[in-house]
């Protein structure tokens, strides 16, 4: 990068790395810790923060009012998610909070996260946790109606060998060793329940302002497996990127997908640049370029463009300041295994791949019936849009590329290699593109706008 130069042209490999590696993240994540534990040396704070590469641990609280199953939810994500469970403890608050700290920066909290189970419980102990810089990244909360509440707390038992919790009705021990053994836990009356719970509902609403942006309600009242699943759906949710978002976009797909009008659609809505691989040839010709001037006699002749050629013009295109600001869509090229490698190689790297598929006879319906009026240039289709005169019928002409032998022998040409393209983008979404335009536009859009999961 010139520095010299206006305006400043970052190169388009440094945007992809720092997409790849999560760039704006790492440093939100430091600024932000450095901002609350203001250390005295900075440089050296930070350099500690990346040692420890622990951004994407869980850091998980399970809230709820008594009997509300927090215990079990935890134990079962702890198991899961391979994370230290961290439970409460009747201290006062001023031990309670140095505590909690100095165990959370323990080896294996710092590797592995963690799940607080049960805490804070209020206001006053959510706000020393985040003075503490203890901040989680999922808060989920359960709730069930009292009536439920209290009932299940009555039935509660404690095995005082192992500590483990069972109940009369939903979790008896099949071990008649451990029946006999069990006993009431402690404060389990419907009197020390129903105190619990107006202290709990007096606390909540305050605890609920602090972590509303990232808490979630679930409904304690259905069967534990049910609650589980629900809230192991959304503690491996990540969060919305507050980074920079260049859309890179690759459409891939057989002829007649719909390729070109998709992305045609979201260059309109989102203003980025809409590159036709067929099209951007033609004009590099139609200017008299001296790339046109290599690619002409190819045109001429028929044969394919050189590949080199295609990737030199392309990678031109994708450079220019309009692409490199607002984004690009791509369609029309590679088309096999060798030119997606080529393309990675040089520096071209979609952030969103799509493939669209078609069944064959809905590519020969959509192609093999499309027809031009050589006196107007209006485009028909015999199905779906009809001459409206017979006159118009009849001087209506057929492009040689769409008899269905043409058509067929560019299907051949597709599959051939679709399956290595599949496979070598790993993270591409698969569209139905055999239902209205309109409903595949809606769904490339929800996978544009939102973060993608990270594979593991």
């Amino acid at each position: 990068m010139d520095a010299t130069a206006r305006p400043l042209r970052v190169p388009a490999e440094m945007g992809v790395y720092a997409e790849k590696h999560e760039l704006f993240q790492l440093l939100q994540n430091m600024l932000e810790g450095l901002l609350i534990h203001k250390p005295d040396e900075p440089i050296q704070y930070m350099i500690s923060h990346l040692k420890q590469d622990n951004d994407h641990v869980p850091r998980i609280s399970i809230l709820g009012p008594p009997a509300s199953g927090k215990t079990t939810i935890a134990m079962w994500l702890c198991k899961q998610l391979n994370t230290p469970r961290i439970t409460q403890e009747k201290i006062p608050n001023a031990l309670w909070a140095n505590l909690i700290q100095e165990r959370l920066s323990n080896v294996d909290c710092i590797k592995q996260g963690w799940i607080l189970e049960g805490f804070p419980e209020n206001h006053e102990q959510a706000w020393m946790l985040q003075a503490a810089g203890i901040i989680p990244r999922h808060v989920v909360v359960l709730y069930a109606p009292d009536i439920v509440l209290i009932e299940r707390n009555l039935g509660k038992r404690v095995d005082p060998a192992t500590k483990e919790v069972y109940h009369t009705t939903f979790d008896w021990p099949s071990d008649p060793a451990v029946q006999q053994r069990l006993v009431e836990a402690e404060s389990i009356s419907e009197q020390e329940t129903s105190k619990h719970l107006l202290e709990y509902h007096r606390n909540f609403p305050r605890v609920f302002q602090i972590y509303q942006q990232i808490l979630k309600l679930i409904n304690a009242d259905q069967p534990c497996a049910d609650v589980f699943s629900q809230a192991l759906t959304y503690v491996q949710t990540r969060s919305r990127s507050a980074a920079p978002f260049t859309p890179r976009i690759l459409f891939c797909g057989p002829p007649g997908s719909g390729k070109s009008l998709q992305a045609a659609l979201i260059a309109q809505k989102y203003n980025i640049v809409n590159i036709c691989c067929g099209q951007l040839l033609k004009e590099a010709v139609a200017d008299k370029t001296k790339l046109g001037e290599l690619i002409k006699p190819y045109f001429d002749s028929g044969w394919p463009v050189p590949d080199n050629i295609v990737l030199k013009l392309l990678a031109d295109q994708l450079s220019r300041l309009d692409c490199m600001t607002n984004g690009w869509v791509l369609h029309g090229f590679p088309r096999d295994l060798d030119q997606a490698k080529q393309m990675e190689r040089a520096g071209i790297i979609p952030n969103r791949v799509f493939f669209l598929n078609l069944p064959y006879e809905s590519v020969m319906e959509r192609l093999a019936q499309r027809m031009i009026d050589p006196v107007t240039g209006e485009r028909y289709h015999g199905m779906y849009k009809p001459a409206p005169l017979p006159e118009v019928q009849v001087r209506l002409q057929q492009n040689p590329k769409d008899t269905e032998e043409n058509i067929g022998i560019c299907l051949e040409t597709y599959y051939r290699h679709a399956s290595d393209l599949e496979e070598f983008f790993e993270d591409a979404l698969y569209i139905n593109a055999d239902q209205d335009p309109y409903v595949v536009f809606e769904y490339i859009e929800s996978c544009i706008v939102k973060p993608l999961p990270h594979k593991s």
